[in-house]
């Protein structure tokens, strides 16, 4: 098992690296300026110079990368007297860190990765990763929740009522949950709920978490403003916890011990769902596994249509406004969050069926 874990860990590590180098090279490679956008109509030659000086873009692409890397790793070498290297350590950017080794005028240090500063707001990244983040966990949960608890049921109700009018109507709305496009459903969703239908759901078409009062006095939860969202980024896991469920089902129906519980005179609710449903969740709760990472990093369209402030916004936002380093650093973060999931979900595969450690 140790060998098995030691060998998911460096695949996620060499992972990890080829997402940072394809990230780090196509937002090297794609026109804009983000001095000039900084600068405005101000901008001139010298300015423009002097800015991406300070960001470090007057390198060659090759140096921007060997510090993009010493930026992002966590034991990483600095220059402690020259503030011209490449690899030099700033106390303003790596604070805290601590120094493990020194050698000459180099330095190993311990810190936490570094995901630089926003162009725009001069913010650093990993704060304002740190501020929509929370956003996103939130409507992904509460996505995922929703469509397991009615995805279940649902498959259920298909399994047990087979070739029904049940069964044909849940099959087509899986189908359609399925092959919607999400920035369509989300306009959809909000057109009806929040439109058409204003005058009895109260819902808002657009809004996030926190709403400012009407008096200007401060903030308070809006709870009401997730359930559109939430609808909407849960509609494609529902679609396919809804079909595995009942595919499910039907294979525990079919096994000799349910036959041999209704032989034994066994209520039939009792047999669905104390003996048939609980050896049918295993795989529906793995897919759900899954898919909370897949809402982690799909919530983009469904966030900016209904302007809710998580990582979507960032990244929306950070590419409208040439804003790299954020754009960079939220996709390295929700692309180490799947893989960190995936290896956890790897092991416990490990752990539960020693087939796959041998494969």
């Amino acid at each position: 098992m140790l060998k098995y874990t030691i060998r998911r860990l460096l695949y996620g590590l060499l992972v990890l690296l080829g997402v940072v180098t394809l990230v780090f090279f196509l937002f090297n490679i794609l026109p804009g300026d983000p001095a000039r956008m900084m600068l405005g109509q101000r901008a001139d030659a010298e300015s423009i110079e002097i800015i991406n000086r300070d960001l470090g873009r007057d390198k060659p692409v090759g140096t921007q990368y060997l510090n993009y890397l010493n930026d992002l790793l966590p034991i990483s070498l600095h220059n402690n007297a020259d503030p011209d290297n490449f690899f030099y350590l700033n106390p303003d950017k790596y604070a805290p860190f601590t120094t493990l080794l020194k050698i000459g005028k180099t330095s190993v240090v311990l810190k936490a990765p570094y995901l630089r500063r926003s162009y725009q707001s001069q913010r650093k990244v990993s704060d304002i990763i740190a501020t929509a983040f929370p956003q996103t966990a939130l409507l992904a949960v509460v996505a995922l929740t929703f469509a397991l608890v009615l995805g279940i049921l649902l498959g259920v109700l298909s399994a047990i009522y087979k070739d029904s009018w049940v069964d044909r109507l849940t099959l087509v709305l899986s189908t359609l949950g399925m092959s919607l496009p999400s920035f369509f459903a989300a306009i959809l969703i909000a057109w009806f709920f929040a439109y058409v239908l204003a005058d009895w759901t109260h819902l808002n078409m657009f809004g996030n978490l926190y709403t400012v009062d009407d008096y200007g006095t401060g903030e308070y939860l809006d709870l009401k403003n997730l359930i559109l969202p939430a609808l909407t980024l849960g509609i494609r896991p529902l679609a396919t916890l809804t079909q595995l469920t009942k595919n499910s089902m039907l294979e525990a129906l079919s096994q000799d011990y349910i036959r041999t519980a209704r032989a034994k005179g066994i209520p039939e609710r009792r047999v669905i769902f104390h003996h048939a449903l609980r050896n049918a969740l295993n795989p529906v709760v793995t897919s759900a596994s899954g898919w909370l990472a897949g809402l982690l990093a799909g919530a983009v369209f469904v966030e900016y249509v209904f302007d809710w402030k998580g990582m979507g916004i960032v990244i929306v936002d950070g590419l409208d406004k040439y804003d790299f380093p954020v754009v960079m650093g939220a996709i390295l973060f929700i692309c180490v969050l799947l893989i960190v999931i995936n290896i956890l979900t790897d092991i416990l595969y490990g752990l539960l069926d020693p087939r796959v450690r041998i494969n």
